[in-house]
């Protein structure tokens, strides 16, 4: 329930409560809150088993966690039917991208074509700059409409 609380947190809680009940009001304030948790525990495990009498026995195995996305979209993925468990098992991520790294390094690599010589002959720099062609002297420059 309080998984995300770390120990300096635990004692700034224990500080401040401490603060403002009182030490001798403490203890029964902790006492309410406990019984205050196990009513709304009961209280939640009593509607779940009034949802499930009133679903049928066709929803004897659902469970109310499943209704949250990530744990719904983790146990369809989970589900073998699709054959996800193939595909991820056969796609090599490191191999991916040890090939995309040498691509982009300039390396030649067996599925390499001319643009690796090509940028193998300038020093293994691709040159990203933009730079204007050169125009006829009859020539117009292109017109973009979405420019102007």
């Amino acid at each position: 329930m309080f998984n995300d609380i770390g120990p300096l947190e635990l004692v700034t809680i224990v500080i401040v409560a401490v603060l403002v009940f009182g030490p001798d009001k403490l203890p029964k304030v902790i006492q309410d809150v406990t019984r205050t948790i196990r009513k709304i525990r009961d209280f939640s495990e009593s509607a779940k088993q009034d949802i499930r009498s009133e679903l049928g026995p066709e929803f004897k195995d659902f469970e109310f966690e499943d209704l949250n996305p990530k744990t719904f979209l983790r146990k369809q993925l989970e589900n073998d039917e699709l054959g996800l468990k193939e595909i991820r098992n056969g796609f090599d991520l490191k191999k991916e991208m040890t090939d995309l790294t040498d691509t982009v390094h300039g390396h030649e690599s067996a599925s390499s074509g001319s643009s690796v010589s090509s940028s193998a002959s300038s020093g293994g720099r691709i040159d990203m700059t933009k730079k204007p062609e050169a125009l006829g002297r009859d020539e117009r420059p292109p017109f973009d409409a979405d420019a102007t």
